[in-house]
């Protein structure tokens, strides 16, 4: 018995050293940069939209890259939404991590890079919709959106035909020269007017604060000359100077339509209730997040419970979710493509213009994204959706609403 025993023994002593002799399964760790506004005027919806990109990098991590024996790392840079600072920044990112991808947040971010990142070979990947002015061929900036003005447009045609409205769509416009991404959401749907003179009319495009706190008596004029929509799709100070200015000149029923970033979760805690937005709308390109059960609410649920992770369901973490999941998908892609420990920034770009995205792969955050050498959005196929106040509850207004062609600008 005891000469089994030590023979037992002695086996497995054998089959452990063998065990140990082998080597781990590779693993190849690459690094996302993450760009964020922690001190800035988006300051407070980072908690969400950083929460969301790390949750998913942490799902990612553990249910695709392990498999595949990779591992992403990812490092915060406060760039204050400060073009200036971004650039700054941008050497010191590049030589610490050496990026296969970078996270931005806004206009800033893509001003300050877009005519580096081609050169550094690094994508970006965005989580708003795209600008005019980085609507450029062969791009290394991409947005899972099209431009503000195509998003608006969409609404604009949702919104004329929903109200019967017979002739244009009658739209003020309120933005801010203070950004180059204030000034081109508004040239996006002065174009897209233009062209369209029978669906909308610009009746005045107000250039005022970055975050107004009166503007009574430019809604008064606005009011006076017919307008039928007020498009603000730039922050929620804008939005609340708006609604104000039309309570008190007694027009409650003239609508404001916002975006993603300034949408009527984040106005109506500005303004002290979502129940003064009653009858208002947020649009863009990706997942509203109501409390409907949706896959997109299922995958932040799953993440919350499974990772731990410290991020609510609102529009702010489905940006985040967004951007994260398209530039994991396109890293995805590329390490099937080139192997697994051969991955470089290149290589990501290459694959994501090669792979069709479908809105599976992204939980429904995002529609359906192919991406071309054309622009940095998918220039076709593209939808939005649009969420209003009605009876004091958010909920989605339109779903899957198609985007209009819009000539460059």
């Amino acid at each position: 018995m005891k000469s089994r025993l030590s023979k037992w023994i002695a086996g497995a002593a054998a089959v452990a050293v063998v065990a140990l002799a082998l080597p781990a399964s590779a693993q190849t760790t690459y690094n996302i940069a993450s760009i964020a506004d922690f001190t800035g005027p988006y300051a407070d919806i980072m908690k969400d939209l950083v929460g969301a990109r790390r949750a998913t990098v942490d799902w990612w991590n553990e249910e695709v890259g392990k498999g595949m024996g990779i591992k992403i790392g990812m490092k915060d840079y406060d760039g204050r939404y400060d073009a200036a600072q971004t650039a700054s920044l941008w050497p010191g990112i590049k030589a610490e991590l050496n990026p296969v991808a970078v996270l931005g947040v806004g206009g800033p971010d893509v001003a300050a890079l877009q005519g580096r990142l081609p050169a550094d070979k690094v994508p970006m990947f965005m989580s708003t919709a795209a600008y005019g002015f980085a609507w450029k061929p062969d791009p290394w900036i991409f947005n899972p959106r099209p431009t503000y003005g195509h998003e608006a447009a969409a609404f604009f045609e949702w919104f004329r035909s929903t109200r019967g409205i017979k002739g244009p769509l009658k739209v003020a416009i309120i933005s801010s020269e203070a950004s180059p991404a204030y000034v081109d959401i508004a040239k996006g749907a002065e174009k897209f007017a233009k062209d369209n003179p029978d669906k909308a009319e610009i009746v005045e495009t107000i250039y005022t604060e970055v975050q107004p706190t009166d503007l009574t008596t430019q809604v008064g004029r606005v009011i006076r000359k017919g307008a039928q929509v007020i498009d603000i799709q730039t922050n929620t100070a804008a939005v609340v100077a708006t609604k104000r200015a039309l309570q008190a000149l007694g027009k409650t029923d003239i609508a404001i339509m916002m975006s993603s970033h300034n949408g009527l979760i984040a106005s109506g805690k500005a303004i002290g209730g979502m129940k003064d937005l009653e009858g208002d709308y947020e649009v863009y390109g990706m997942a509203v997040p109501t409390d409907e059960k949706t896959k997109a609410h299922d995958f932040q649920q799953m993440v919350v419970a499974k990772y731990k992770a410290q991020v609510t369901w609102s529009v702010a973490s489905v940006m985040g979710f967004n951007q994260t999941l398209v530039a994991l998908r396109a890293i995805e892609a590329a390490a099937r493509k080139v192997g697994a420990d051969k991955v470089t920034g290149e290589a990501v770009r290459t694959a994501l213009m090669a792979t069709q995205l479908p809105s599976d792969q992204t939980f429904g955050i995002l529609p359906n994204l192919t991406y071309t050498n054309d622009a940095p959005f998918p220039v076709t196929g593209l939808t939005v959706n649009v969420a209003t106040i009605k009876d004091g509850k958010y909920v989605i207004a339109a779903e899957n609403v198609p985007v209009p062609a819009i000539t460059k600008w």
